[in-house]
């Protein structure tokens, strides 16, 4: 198995990515979405995002991955909706461990499944600001679809976004950084917006 990672600004786009990856054939059990919540996110998960609160029901679900969305806070990013495998690592981690256990279990799960350490760090800071993350583990035969998927024009091409965060004097992903508020998030993402307006 390989996993193949996409990282979005718009949660609508995460969201046709998941559809596009189940339509593809892969099962909704070896798929994950992580963003952070917001008016934006169609959760059914009901509000107060307590360590590890709602998560019992992240994996698997009726319906598709996004039909068993939950809640799920995470130090250094605070709620996210979630679900899917590597949610359910970071619930893990919340729920027996001290702070910061969920961004390292996130990180380290994505490493240790074939994932760049850097892009990792990329993703997770990604999240924190505001972006969603979606993450297939994915059989030899479905790589290609998965990649083409997750690679589309909708996604944040991660060197980029690297680039701009380490302009910035960003290194790496750090739980105790503090939370973006909504607002933060949507700052960010007008700066990114902006950013990619520039490019030529």
């Amino acid at each position: 198995m390989q996993t193949v990672t996409g990282l979005y600004d718009n949660y609508s786009d995460a969201k046709a990515a998941v559809n596009a990856l189940e339509d593809a054939g892969i099962s909704s059990s070896d798929i994950s979405i992580i963003g952070r919540d917001g008016e934006e996110h169609d959760s059914n998960a009901g509000e107060g995002a307590g360590a590890g609160a709602g998560v019992g029901a992240v994996v698997g679900g009726t319906g598709g991955l996004l039909a068993g969305l939950g809640m799920l806070a995470i130090p250094g990013v605070g709620p996210v909706v979630a679900a899917g495998w590597l949610a359910a690592t970071a619930a893990g981690a919340v729920a027996g461990a001290a702070a910061g256990g969920a961004a390292g279990g996130i990180i380290g799960s994505l490493i240790t499944s074939g994932v760049d350490e850097d892009d990792a760090h990329v993703y997770a800071e990604g999240v924190r600001r505001g972006s969603t993350l979606v993450s297939a583990r994915v059989e030899d035969e479905h790589v290609d679809a998965a990649r083409a998927i997750l690679s589309d024009d909708s996604a944040v091409d991660v060197k980029a976004r690297r680039a701009v965060y380490r302009e910035e004097g960003w290194e790496r992903f750090d739980e105790n950084a503090p939370e973006y508020t909504d607002d933060d998030v949507l700052k960010e993402r007008d700066r990114l917006r902006q950013t990619r307006d520039l490019m030529p």
